[in-house]
């Protein structure tokens, strides 16, 4: 750097300091000169001064708040915004003193507004730790917090109430016999392109209705969330990660044949081999293959396993078969654990690839489950299964990469397949 250069630098940080520590206090103690708290003698005057304050804090801190609150903040995080933007400070008591000068403000005006910025400014601390004892007062005890980290959280996504239906049975055969400890939340969100504001209470009721129906007749306890976003996949996975949920279940409508959800939250986008083919009709006719490639990655991710289930009139999980084809498959095994001892379920691991002779730690695991569920696991090393054997079953549990392959290898027994959960571990 030039000699000139460093020493206008220099003077600069010289003159900065000398204003900060010479002038400005300065320039408040003037003020404060100026300042003839005797003029105010009269409680009329005290009363206009009250209403200046009133007007000034309604203006900056409930202003700021809403607009805090309006583009997406907590109510936590907006209401300190507007405390702090209610502060007055060094540009108030500059712009005062210009206007005394100027003869805008009368002593008394002028006396009135500094005292209405040492006030609001003498507010922010206070009101800061207020609002923090506020909110920390809202927070939920020890136990109720450690019983709801206990708690099996599901997500049921669903755009047709049909498709929440199957979603929910699913969500029943996995909690069935520990209701208390789970919680199993119904989501619907409404395109903001389709819906008029005079529409959202019938739709969110309309939404609900069957699947609430439903819930009663299972006994099993359901929360709904109703919402109206444009951006539909961004919503699901923030209602999911904000909820901490442990499963998120997606129906196949949504998910596999507009390639939308499945691309946005597994990284795959969807592309139907046989487009001629329509998916599962109410007459069991014969699925199209459907693959899944590699997508790039996106910034909003869900923390949870997510499941898309392909649904042929999902009801009961009493028959389960399990395909297994890659070491990675081991995580299906909590899955599995959990509809044996919900849903009694009886459960085949068909490992026709060998992998588990291989894969040491998954033959263990479901060694173990065996020796605890004797009648209720079976494994299974044959190539082929007859479809007497298939159509006995009600649910196929595959993960996503097994699906993936299988399909691009476009095995002959893909047409006999039940409803089928496709499981994808994203849980870090």
């Amino acid at each position: 750097m030039p000699e000139s250069s460093r020493f206008r630098t220099a003077f600069i940080e010289k003159i900065e300091d000398v204003s900060t520590l010479l002038l400005l206090p300065l320039f408040f103690v003037y003020t404060g000169l100026r300042t003839q708290i005797g003029l105010l003698n009269d409680p009329q005057l005290w009363m206009i001064t009250a209403v200046i304050i009133l007007v000034a804090v309604i203006g900056k801190f409930a202003g700021s708040t809403l607009a805090a609150r309006f583009v997406g903040q907590s109510w936590k995080d907006s209401l300190s915004i507007g405390a702090l933007m209610n502060t007055r400070g060094l540009m108030e008591l500059i712009v005062l003193n210009i206007g005394y000068d100027l003869g805008v403000l009368s002593a008394e005006l002028f006396s009135m507004m500094v005292v209405m910025a040492l006030i609001t400014t003498f507010m922010t601390g206070p009101s800061l730790d207020l609002i923090n004892y506020l909110y920390r007062l809202k927070k939920p005890s020890i136990q109720q917090e450690i019983q709801n980290k206990s708690k099996f959280k599901i997500l049921l996504s669903f755009a047709k109430s049909n498709t929440g239906i199957s979603l929910l049975h699913l969500a029943d055969a996995l909690t069935l016999k520990s209701k208390n400890t789970a919680e199993i939340t119904a989501l619907h969100i409404e395109p903001s392109n389709e819906l008029h504001h005079y529409e959202v209470e019938t739709q969110e009721q309309d939404s609900f209705r069957e699947i609430k129906e439903v819930a009663a007749n299972l006994e099993q306890p359901i929360q709904t969330i109703f919402k109206i976003s444009s951006d539909i996949d961004s919503e699901i996975v923030q209602t999911s990660n904000e909820q901490r949920q442990d499963l998120l279940l997606l129906g196949v409508s949504e998910s596999i044949y507009e390639g939308s959800l499945l691309g946005r939250f597994l990284d795959f986008t969807s592309r139907i081999i046989n487009p001629e083919k329509l998916f599962h009709t109410v007459t069991n006719a014969e699925s199209p293959f459907t693959a899944f490639d590699r997508n790039q990655q996106i910034n909003a991710k869900v923390n949870a396993m997510v499941g898309i289930l392909i649904d042929k009139n999902f009801v009961k999980a009493r028959r389960v078969i399990v395909p297994i084809l890659l070491k990675n498959d081991e995580f299906l095994t909590a899955i599995i654990q959990r509809l044996i001892h919900h849903s009694d379920a009886q459960v085949m691991v068909w490992d026709f690839d060998q992998i588990l002779r291989k894969q040491e730690s998954f033959r263990e695991r479901l060694r173990q489950l065996e020796q605890l569920v004797p009648n209720h696991l079976t494994i299974l090393e044959e190539k082929n299964l007859d479809a007497d054997l298939w159509a006995q079953q009600d649910l196929m549990l595959i993960s996503l990469p097994c699906w993936h392959k299988i399909v691009n290898k476009k095995m002959d027994w893909l047409h006999h397949t039940p409803s089928t959960l496709l499981l994808a571990d994203r849980k870090k």
